[in-house]
């Protein structure tokens, strides 16, 4: 069981001192970490980085804060050209959050990226991680930064247990917050290193313990590393024959061409027309492809006799 709420867990400064130590020499050299990031940059690669990994996300982000450095650039940009610019990064509703995000700062925050939690969560697309997070790495101010790794460096070394449960629970915050350095610079600082160590180390499927600088320290260990009697039964993610699949073959002809008539869309997907027409009505319900006298194109794209063109 966690310890008692609002309490010290043992050993939280030796902790803290290990894996800051560890953190001088392992972490990566991630392009929003470098200085002179804004917090608009940081900001970007919070949504980015969502579900996706930062290999994949580094050369889409460098190359989206030349195009857009700030949310004003983005937010006059149109939206055909933010889906195209996204790519294969998945899940492109991300985009248009941002882009509606961009907008709001913009308009209602003159430009700036606001330093604070409330008022980071009443953007568009911003939830309560990646409000804490931008606290933290861009500001670093003091946040309960809580996301997978953590709470799985947590549930470990001081839960005593292989894996938290699927969503965090009232006694993870407060020992999430238990634990988190009361000085802003100290507790961003944890932030990061811990984060980092649950994604390099103390890995979900395979950790490495014979690597763990703070092994002696960990509850899990000295438990005899318990499985999870609670974990659900990981089954292989099948990609192929999917909505996801379909919805993406689309998006990708949509991103080369900018529109496709009926006739097109149809012979993207042969395997199953059904299965087409449900993916075009996803994506319509979704904002993210449009349809204009029988031809489907993505936002902002005006569709005419002759040719097509931004609004």
């Amino acid at each position: 069981m966690p310890p008692a709420p609002h309490t010290t867990p043992p050993h939280v400064d030796e902790v803290h001192a290990q894996l800051s130590a560890w953190f001088d020499g392992a972490e990566r050299d991630l392009p929003w970490r470098r200085p002179g990031t804004t917090p608009w940059g940081v900001l970007v690669s919070e949504v980015m980085s969502q579900q996706t990994p930062v290999a994949r996300v580094a050369p889409r982000w460098e190359r989206w804060m030349t195009m857009w450095p700030t949310p004003a650039h983005m937010a006059a940009a149109s939206r055909d050209v933010v889906l195209t610019e996204w790519g294969t990064l998945g899940y492109p509703r991300r985009a248009l959050r941002l882009h509606e995000c961009a907008r709001v700062i913009t308009e209602r925050h003159h430009g700036e990226v606001p330093a604070t939690e409330e008022e980071l969560r009443a953007l568009p697309g911003i939830g309560s991680y990646t409000a804490a997070a931008i606290v933290a790495f861009a500001f670093h101010r003091r946040a309960v930064v809580l996301d997978t790794n953590v709470r799985r460096v947590i549930a470990r070394v001081f839960a005593g247990v292989a894996l938290p449960p699927p969503s965090p629970r009232r006694h993870e915050w407060e020992l999430a917050d238990a634990l988190a350095p009361l000085a802003d610079q100290d507790a961003a600082r944890w932030a990061v290193a811990s984060m980092e160590f649950g994604s390099l180390v103390c890995t979900a499927r395979t950790p490495r313990c014979d690597q763990c600088p703070i092994a002696h320290l960990c509850g899990w260990r000295e438990a005899g590393y318990p499985d999870d009697e609670h974990a659900p039964i990981r089954r292989p993610q099948r990609f192929a024959g999917t909505n996801r699949q379909v919805r993406g073959i689309i998006m990708a002809h949509l991103r080369a061409h900018r529109c496709a008539s009926r006739d097109e869309v149809a012979g993207l997907w042969v395997a199953d027309p059904e299965q087409l027409s449900a993916c075009v009505e996803s994506l319509v319900a979704d904002g993210l492809v449009e349809e204009t006298a029988g031809v489907f194109h993505l936002p902002d794209v005006v569709v005419a006799t002759g040719g097509v063109g931004a609004r």
